[in-house]
């Protein structure tokens, strides 16, 4: 780390002349529908925003869901290392619309989200992340609290030729590697994309210096071939697999020994048709996530014996057209579908008694997991975008999805608690309309009114008696539950002020306020009228099934201001906060994120550039007592990051994260769960760590 350090500096006082980039592009290249948010006011969907420094980040991402947490009103639930989810404005899971370039799903096979879409792609093959604040738009599927949209690297745009690049990184707490090669050709017609990952992360220490079990190995590589048979057509089809391997949970009951996944995309655009019709974009995906996990190496394997195997297939696609029915209006219509089956069984081998005498002869039990469930969601949408005069853009929208739900496979006990299972039918209205106001170049108002609607996922139907939550409490799902409505109001501006012959050069700020009123908003709550079906002796000994709200609402907000200052330097400040409440049960709603402040330091030139960075967490004490939470104390942590190119091909970096060791846990991690030597209590994050990065691209 020391000669890492003193390359730096040493070559950061060199000068490498910068090549320009060649402009061999005789036409712009036919682009597929994979972007939702480029930073254009105009094209944007209403208070959107998207993030785009890879390579500047340094710090190795366990997985995609590291790449929110420096993101305004984004949290982390994290289970341990791998399993990590990204939560924003206190929706998490299919509350939010999570998918890569634009419509690609690869949906969990794990009930408690060993392995959700942030284990199946690469971070370093992300080159932005675009979010939607919330219902705003349903072009990309059906939407409750907002579209998280993963890019993958558009090649396309790029220069032709052959390119590449080859990096690879370090961590000291946990003994971390990572590595990452590319490479990719772009001609006239035709370009190819391959890539390739290897990460290894040991178990590493909190603040105190305690171990905690977190440590994975994971490896993916992905193939993407692209064609434009004419000047404006452009079929691209891509093929990714990604194996993970002896993943540990500290948070959950279990650990992944196996978790295997692949996923196959075709795309196609046909662009510039006709005065009336402008474009028809089409995509087709399927993934496939087979799981396996054990309790090989918690102390329960002494008494008895797990091994769940399960799989998840998710089939789907998209159609749509863009037509100019008139100069001004952009008006979208399409029809897309959504599958999801899961099946798969828990085999359980007791080994002794409750006093804990070993057993003659075992006893084993299956268990059905899914109960070999389907979820398929056909939906159909219309947008438009219309100038009102030349400050005041007008979008409106409307959805409709068609949900059908069923279980094949449904356990005994199950039946007799729905006797009357069939496949049920759910017919779901959503709408948007919105108004962007350009008051001037510098200022930007933006007003929103959105009726998300989510129907159940596969757990709150169909989950039979299994711990999947942060408590210890046995879940049931119910597959009449009505459909989450989410009547979202927001109202944001965005601005900014040029200095001329100051010290400070620009200032740019703004601030979203948002209001949520739900409708059937699913909860589990316990059910007196339920046994518990395992280890019925032990505490707790009541069962939770979901349920519909009747009364529940959110409200907050996010405030952001940058100054930029003698150049090269920029003090940015951001704030984000959520109140949720479940008037139903006068407590909060679950995995409430409290109150979050973060300063960056920033400085940058086109070869060097540096960031120190101070969150601040508040405590978080406005809980949901039924889901098993507790209050959660504030924390604050200091990182700093450094990166250079002190050659025109070559990028380096170190980093430091809680340079101060602080020992802390965010409200939304799980517990420690079936692990020796640990209680109940939440999973600390990392101490003090220390990261170091080297990337060669051509």
């Amino acid at each position: 780390m020391a000669k890492l350090y003193v390359l730096l500096f040493g070559t950061s006082m060199s000068y490498a002349q910068v090549s320009n980039a060649q402009d061999t592009l005789s036409k712009a290249p036919v682009q597929l529908d994979e972007v939702l948010v480029e930073g254009k006011r105009k094209t944007d969907p209403v208070l959107s925003s998207f993030k785009s420094e890879p390579e500047k980040k340094i710090v190795q991402s366990k997985n995609v869901a590291d790449l929110f947490k420096d993101i305004n009103g984004f949290n982390l639930i994290k289970r341990g290392n791998y399993a990590i989810d990204p939560s924003f404005r206190a929706s998490q899971y299919e509350q939010l619309n999570v998918q890569f370039n634009g419509g690609t799903k690869v949906m969990h096979a794990c009930p408690n989200r060993m392995d959700p879409i942030t284990t199946h792609v690469t971070p370093e093959e992300i080159e932005r992340v675009e979010v939607v604040k919330g219902p705003y738009t349903f072009r990309y599927g059906p939407t409750f609290g907002g579209i998280v949209n993963l890019v993958t690297q558009e090649v396309e745009k790029q220069e032709k030729g052959y390119h590449g690049k080859v990096n690879f990184g370090g961590e000291n707490n946990g003994n971390a590697i990572t590595s990452f090669a590319n490479l990719k050709y772009v001609g006239e017609q035709f370009d190819a994309n391959l890539n390739f990952g290897f990460r290894d992360f040991g178990n590493y220490e909190d603040g105190d210096g305690n171990e905690v079990p977190s440590s994975f190995k994971s490896t993916d590589y992905g193939v993407q071939v692209g064609y434009n048979p004419t000047e404006n057509q452009r079929i691209q089809v891509g093929f990714r697999q990604s194996f993970g391997r002896d993943v540990l949970h500290a948070g959950l009951s279990m650990d992944t020994e196996e978790d295997n996944s692949n996923v196959l995309s075709v795309d196609y655009k046909l662009d510039n048709i006709s005065d009336g019709l402008k474009a028809l974009s089409a995509k087709v995906y399927r993934s496939k996530v087979d799981h396996i996990m054990t309790n090989e190496l918690r102390p329960s394997f002494m008494m008895t014996e797990a091994v769940s195997e399960v799989d998840a297939l998710t089939v789907g696609g998209r159609v749509e057209l863009e037509w100019r029915p008139i100069v001004d209006l952009k008006l979208y219509t399409g029809l897309d579908a959504f599958s999801i089956g899961r099946t798969g069984n828990r085999t359980r081998l007791v080994k002794r008694n409750m006093n804990g005498d070993l057993l003659p002869n075992p006893m084993e039990f299956v268990d059905e997991v899914w109960q070999d469930s389907q979820i398929d969601d056909y939906g159909a949408f219309v947008e438009g975008k219309y100038p009102l005069s030349k400050k005041l853009l007008l979008n409106v929208g409307a959805r409709y999805d068609m949900v059908l739900s069923k279980t094949d496979a449904p356990a005994d006990d199950f039946v007799a608690e729905y006797p009357d299972l069939d496949t049920r039918t759910e017919h779901n209205f959503s709408t948007t309309a919105s108004f962007k106001y350009m008051a001037s170049s510098k200022l930007l108002l933006e007003l929103a009114y959105g009726r998300g609607v989510r129907s159940a996922n596969m757990i709150e139907r169909f989950i039979n008696h299994f711990t999947i939550g942060q408590d210890p409490y046995e879940y049931v799902g119910n597959p009449y539950l009505g459909a989450e409505v989410n009547n979202q109001f927001e109202l944001g501006m965005k601005a900014n002020t040029n200095f001329e012959g100051y010290a400070f050069n620009r200032l740019d700020y703004g601030a979203s306020v948002y209001y949520s009123i739900y409708d059937n908003y699913i909860v589990p709550v316990i059910d007196p009228s339920l046994d518990k079906k395992y280890m019925p002796m032990a505490e707790p000994i009541e069962v939770k099934r979901f349920t519909n709200l009747d009364k529940a609402y959110k409200t907050g907000f996010e405030v952001f201001g940058e100054l930029a200052f003698l150049e090269d330097f920029t003090f940015k400040t951001e704030l984000s906060y959520v109140y949720a409440k479940n008037q139903d049960l006068d407590e909060s709603l679950p995995l409430t994120p409290p109150l979050v402040s973060r300063f960056n330091l920033s400085f940058e030139r086109e070869m060097i550039w540096a960031r120190a960075t101070y969150t601040f967490t508040s405590e978080q004490s406005n809980i949901a007592n039924s889901f098993g939470e507790q209050s959660t104390d504030g924390y604050g942590v200091v990182d700093l990051r450094f990166g250079a190119k002190p050659f025109e091909h070559l990028t380096v970096g170190v980093a430091a994260s809680n340079i101060f060791d602080e020992t802390y846990n965010n409200h939304l991690n799980f517990s420690f769960v079936n692990q020796a030597d640990y209680g109940r209590v939440p999973i600390n994050d990392p101490g003090r760590n220390l990261s170091a990065f080297i990337q060669y691209g051509f």
